[in-house]
């Protein structure tokens, strides 16, 4: 067993036949959350609107970000691409090599090198950047590994409708920084992460990152809850 791995014991435990398995998440923002682990395994059928969407935009040489327990990975490879799954989780890394990703790597994507045409990073995939700086870094390398033409497809939520009042109107406290900028802690049984920053960023703040880093910006979905998925794009040399 991994230590303070949660989301690895919890879905290595889902394979071995757990299938009521969660991970309980806690933040700094709202209530307790509970992630029922097989929906870490769904189908090109189950996924949202948005991650289908996502999938079917993708090109080239792929690298799946935070890719969990394989799903995007594995419906990819199935339609041909080929793709490289990572994974700081070393739970996650056995358990899609378990189910037949082919090519997974146990490293943070701050420590790839190499050249791909897609990034993808679904389930606020972009949140792992923790901060606004933490965006700047982020973005600066995932740059990087993009060829000419290459693109960042990632999935984020602008939260600010959490703030808001009964009659409409939004409080925020201006010394705590940016909104969007949240903390968690993930436990399962007896696996905890740690508490940890994670990265909510509005579209409009995302474009002038982006802007930032020769990356145009388009925001190819919306979802219901703030949710949005955003194309990057490496200009062509």
């Amino acid at each position: 067993m991994y230590n303070n791995d949660p989301i690895g014991a919890a879905v290595l435990d889902y394979l071995a036949g757990e299938e009521n398995a969660e991970i309980t998440v806690e933040s700094n923002l709202a209530e307790d959350d509970y992630i029922p682990v097989h929906y870490l395994f769904r189908n090109f059928e189950e996924m949202p609107e948005m991650e289908q969407y996502a999938l079917k935009a993708c090109k080239g040489k792929v690298l799946d970000v935070g890719a969990g327990a394989g799903c995007h990975a594995l419906v990819l490879q199935e339609s041909g691409f080929e793709v490289t799954a990572l994974d700081v989780s070393a739970g996650a890394v056995e358990a899609m090599q378990k189910q037949g990703v082919q090519q997974v790597v146990h490293k943070s994507l701050f420590d790839m090198q190499g050249q791909y045409d897609t990034l993808l990073m679904l389930m606020n995939g972009v949140g792992i950047a923790g901060d606004l700086q933490g965006l700047d870094l982020l973005l600066e390398h995932a740059r990087n590994l993009l060829k000419a033409g290459g693109q960042i497809l990632l999935e984020s939520s602008d939260i600010l409708y959490m703030f808001e009042e009964e009659d409409g109107s939004v409080v925020l406290d201006l010394n705590a920084g940016y909104y969007g900028e949240v903390k968690y802690n993930m436990k399962y049984k007896d696996q905890e992460s740690g508490w940890f920053n994670w990265l909510f960023i509005d579209p409009a703040i995302l474009e002038d990152y982006a802007a930032k880093h020769s990356l145009s910006f388009e925001v190819m979905y919306e979802g219901d809850a703030g949710n949005y998925l955003a194309k990057l794009t490496k200009e062509k040399s």
